[in-house]
């Protein structure tokens, strides 16, 4: 094996920096990045969609491993419009779903995948975008607990880079 490519940025992160300890010695990337390295090798098309796109980083994607650009860069060349959170990037707000956060509420009464919702809400956007099945989890129930599944929902950015593609 030389590579491996991951959709989710908790496998990421012990394939990357946990399995060399064990012998792992191969190139590990996001799904994220191997499409970035696609598009700039011009293996896919380029696309266009007309939806208003917020991203959330994962935390293991962003924070752990340090890679921001590569997700923005699929969303920027496949849509119209991309909108920061007020938090986002290395100040991104957890959705819940790593280190047992789901059971903590940031607010009193507040659930802490709610509290991102209306952050992303916040932007206008009506397709919450991220690259980690377990956000999408707790960003899909957030968008539902809170009932805001007429105006916004949570897709993948490979996703959203194929529907672009096929428009």
């Amino acid at each position: 094996v030389k590579q491996i490519v991951t959709q989710c940025p908790h496998c990421l992160n012990a394939l990357k920096n946990e399995y060399p300890d064990l012998g792992g010695n191969y190139e590990v990337l996001h799904h994220s990045q191997f499409l970035k390295q696609l598009r700039e090798e011009k293996k896919l098309p380029e696309g266009n969609n007309a939806r208003k796109i917020t991203y959330h980083d994962p935390c293991y994607l962003g924070r752990y491993n340090k890679e921001y650009d590569a997700p923005r860069e699929i969303l920027r060349d496949s849509t119209s419009t991309v909108t920061e959170m007020q938090r986002h990037r290395n100040e991104s707000f957890c959705c819940g779903a790593g280190g047992a956060r789901m059971w903590m509420e940031e607010n009193l009464g507040t659930r802490i995948n709610e509290e991102r919702v209306r952050q992303a809400s916040e932007t206008g956007a009506d397709t919450l975008a991220t690259g980690c099945p377990f956000c999408m989890t707790m960003l899909s129930d957030g968008i539902a607990s809170t009932g805001k599944s007429e105006s916004l929902e949570t897709r993948d950015i490979a996703e959203l880079m194929l529907e672009s593609i096929k428009s």
